[in-house]
């Protein structure tokens, strides 16, 4: 009996040890899973680093390729608005050539259309139908100082940047992304010197008209989404080399 028991005892006593042993394998395998984790996340931090790093400076060199006062297609699912930038915006009109260039603007909706005013697109939020209820809040994570010129008006097909209100933003700051187009000049010149006007329609009067007309809910949203498939570069403004092969 006495015999039995010491056996019990030593099996106990060698599971004990088998079990610690697992675990502080299971441990070390843990802690290696994790360090390995850290190192794949930091090469892939470096990484984006370093393209952001290059996409940053090919699109200076882009932007140093564009003229004054450049055309920039909005590319949505009701057809094409061409908008010109003004040269007297710097600002803005460097910020939104960068959204475009960088894909920002890709999927976005006119996610604010008001018949009779204008319509409003820009919040990446509305890339996300989980996120409706964000829709208009969304940005690139920073403001733009008003550049406010007393010659831009409100008129019909006008890029102006979109805002919060004068209490919450006594500055009068611009999204960093959000912009609206005019549709009707009467009911938007209230807002002549209060938002920034950065641009103008130069073609495509007639799409800003077909979007106004979508039909809404209750809080200006298109029952039928408004999609801004891409914002690029119109073909008018690249430079095109026309010196003669040799």
């Amino acid at each position: 009996m006495q015999e039995k028991t010491h056996t019990m005892k030593t099996l106990r006593i060698i599971c004990i040890a088998a079990v610690a042993v697992l675990l502080a394998s299971c441990g070390n395998n843990a802690q290696k899973a994790k360090e390995a984790a850290e190192r794949e996340q930091a090469i892939a931090d470096s990484l984006a680093r370093v393209e952001a790093a290059a996409k940053e400076a090919t699109f200076e060199e882009f932007f140093a390729s564009l003229p004054e006062e450049p055309v920039f297609d909005i590319i949505t699912n009701l057809g094409v608005i061409k908008v010109k930038l003004y040269s007297q915006t710097p600002i803005h009109r460097k910020n939104f050539a960068k959204l475009a260039y960088t894909g920002f603007y890709d999927g976005v909706l006119f996610h604010r259309v008001i018949n009779g005013f204008m319509i409003q697109g820009g919040d990446p939020n509305s890339k996300d139908p989980e996120r409706m209820a964000e829709y208009g809040k969304g940005g690139p994570g920073y403001t733009l100082p008003a550049e406010f010129v007393p010659e831009y008006k409100h008129e019909k097909g006008a890029l102006a940047a979109a805002r919060l209100g004068d209490a919450a933003n006594p500055l009068k700051e611009s999204s960093g992304s959000q912009f609206y187009l005019v549709q009707n000049p009467e009911s938007c010149a209230q807002l002549d010197g209060a938002y920034t006007v950065y641009g103008q329609t130069i073609e495509g009067l007639d799409v800003i008209d077909k979007i106004a007309a979508v039909q809404t809910n209750n809080r200006d949203l298109p029952l039928s989404p408004v999609r801004i498939k891409s914002v690029t570069l119109d073909p008018s403004c690249l430079q095109i080399d026309e010196t003669p092969a040799e």
